[in-house]
């Protein structure tokens, strides 16, 4: 087995590490001149690969919410025995402006929030992602993912569905999907107002995608439609028949609902185990 390489940090980049058996972790810190703010991201590398393009790459929305898990962990446990493929992992901690760089690159929703979400989408491949392959001398991926938390789920939905030719998976906990370009006040309508259902109806068809859906019944207690159901189930549910209407089948989509599952660290790491087994396990599971 080769180590990977990993590269000393470059100039005006601040850069932490930690080592847990299999993992290499990294807490690296860049200037990002499209968001005119510094982000922090946590790396996890596996110590030992055959070959750098073996490796998956695994961007995480609201990573700073991944040490809470904890998810080395839980990414320990998997690598040491044996069940996933390689796997790099990076966690993008929020911001301040986090309403204003999540969300859908395309339309702000009716309070005007994700108004930098095209911004948030130029930092992931014109800045982040050229300086993960850089810093760790790796040319290309096996494949990329995108996954997040919440609001987080929402954008690397958002990121992943609207540059398919880069991503395979997509990982979504307890999304944001009721993100809306109207309130209920103004004559909000299910069909037509809310934004990432509009883009799946409208978008392309990519058959190598794949999409992971992890849903808690107590996410919330809202029910705009009455209907005996949280109204974040129903936006899940609703988005699953969005993507099989563009030609997408349960081959392709994973809906996770937790009978007993919050909005909460404590239920998103409950289920990332299923979630990486799912992408990247060696078996059938």
């Amino acid at each position: 087995m080769l180590a990977v390489s990993v590269s000393l940090p470059t100039f005006g980049v601040m850069s932490e590490s930690r080592t847990v058996s299999s993992i290499l972790i990294e807490q690296k810190t860049i200037f990002s001149e499209y968001l005119e703010r510094e982000v922090v991201f946590d790396v996890y590398l596996p110590v030992s690969i055959g070959f750098p393009d073996e490796l998956s790459l695994l961007l995480f929305n609201d990573g700073q919410d991944l040490p809470k898990m904890p998810f080395d962990e839980i990414l320990e446990s998997l690598n040491t025995s044996g069940r996933l493929s390689p796997l790099l992992c990076v966690g993008i901690y929020c911001g301040a402006e986090r309403k204003m760089e999540y969300g859908v690159a395309y339309s702000a929703d009716y309070k005007g929030r994700g108004a930098k979400a095209g911004l948030y989408t130029r930092f992931i491949f014109d800045e982040l992602i050229p300086f993960i392959r850089k810093t760790y001398n790796i040319p290309s991926f096996r494949d990329k993912s995108f996954a997040g938390f919440s609001l987080g789920a929402l954008s690397a939905m958002d990121i992943a569905w609207n540059h398919g030719s880069e991503f395979t998976r997509v990982g979504m906990f307890s999304a944001s999907l009721w993100w809306r370009r109207k309130s209920y006040d103004e004559g909000y309508d299910d069909e037509q107002d809310r934004l990432m259902h509009l883009q799946v109806r409208k978008g392309i068809f990519h058959p190598w995608l794949r999409f992971f859906i992890e849903c808690g019944e107590q996410d919330e207690t809202a029910d705009r439609n009455n209907n005996g159901i949280i109204d974040s189930i129903d936006d899940a549910l609703d988005l699953i028949f969005e993507l099989k209407a563009k030609g997408y089948t349960d081959e392709h989509i994973h809906y996770l609902q937790m009978p007993s599952g919050k909005h909460e660290v404590a239920t998103w790491a409950k289920a990332m185990p299923a979630f990486l087994k799912w992408g990247w396990g060696k078996t059938t599971w």
